[in-house]
């Protein structure tokens, strides 16, 4: 199976002690975001985990630590964007990302770190033509160092429309010029352009559309084969995002476009609540508490899988 840590927080850039300790530890409890009594034991243990999953936008603080996560099988998604302090007011400098990105890659080996550019919107500054010579310069950095590149139009949920309300994603004939633009660039830095659960008709133009974090990326990044079911319940998705032990309303990097964070009061609440010790990322065991160990088996059918 997979254990996922980025769908709901970023968990390498703010709670890497907290993994750590996970890990350490051989389990994990995770609150059902909608039932907060109704908690999830997972465990940690190599020989169910087949895949540890990252996706972050500052790796840097788990860098130091990645001896200790060798043990897992892995995949990393690191986010790099454009944008400046108006948008991400506390993601690093995009260029110490990019230095982390690739001694993430020389650790790990390219098939095991994908870059995601994403999402992608228009305001002031950002038409298509920015995000082209931003995108290029972006690719052209990370030649050698990364096979995949996954990109996602903005999606204007309730939450997004009340914190970033100058920010649109592109229209149609714009993603068409971007999926163009960008499929070049990608072919010219031998790294395959994903998009992440947008129009089909955008792999008329050089997109990969198949998924972001589908099986055959996660075989690769592993070497081997797996016997997996589609965990995604978003649709149009076949990628295998299940099993994630991240909270919403967590993550400390507060970008306008977030759609994690549902307001900043709430992120620094549970921030201090969050103990470093605790099996929960955030909190502790409460008396209605009501736990159900995760039936957890691997995925492996034991086919070595050349890449």
């Amino acid at each position: 199976m997979i254990i996922n840590t980025g769908m709901r927080t970023d968990i390498p850039a703010f709670y890497s002690n907290w993994l750590l300790h996970r890990i350490n530890e051989g389990f994990v409890y995770v609150r059902n975001p909608y039932y907060k009594h109704q908690v999830t034991k997972y465990s940690l243990n190599p020989n169910v985990v087949d895949c540890l999953a990252f996706c972050t936008k500052n790796p840097q603080p788990l860098i130091s630590h990645l001896s200790e996560l060798d043990k897992y099988k892995q995949f990393w998604f690191v986010t790099i964007t454009p944008y400046g302090k108006d948008i991400e007011p506390n993601v690093p400098d995009k260029k110490q990302v990019i230095e982390d990105f690739k001694r993430l890659s020389e650790h790990l080996g390219k098939n095991v770190i994908a870059v995601r550019y994403d999402p992608i919107f228009i305001n002031e500054k950002f038409d298509v033509s920015m995000h082209i010579k931003c995108f290029e310069k972006l690719l052209s950095e990370l030649n050698g160092f990364t096979e995949d590149c996954t990109i996602s139009f903005l999606d204007m949920y309730e939450k997004v429309k009340r914190n970033a309300p100058y920010l649109r994603p592109p229209t149609e004939k714009e993603q068409i010029q971007i999926a163009k633009a960008f499929s070049k660039i990608g072919k010219e830095n031998n790294i395959t352009i994903h998009s992440c659960c947008e129009k089909e008709i955008l792999k008329d133009y050089g997109l990969d559309i198949t998924g972001c974090m589908s099986k055959e990326i996660v075989e690769k990044a592993i070497g081997h084969k797996l016997k997996a079911p589609n965990s995604s319940k978003r649709e149009g998705c076949t990628c295998l995002l299940g099993n994630d032990i991240g909270m919403y309303n967590t993550c400390m990097h507060l970008c306008k476009y977030c759609y994690a964070n549902a307001k900043q009061e709430m992120v620094k609440e549970n921030i201090k609540k969050h103990n470093p010790n605790s099996p929960f990322l955030i909190g502790e065991l409460e008396s209605e508490d009501k736990i159900t160990e995760a039936n957890q088996k691997s995925w492996l059918n034991n086919q070595i899988s050349f890449f």
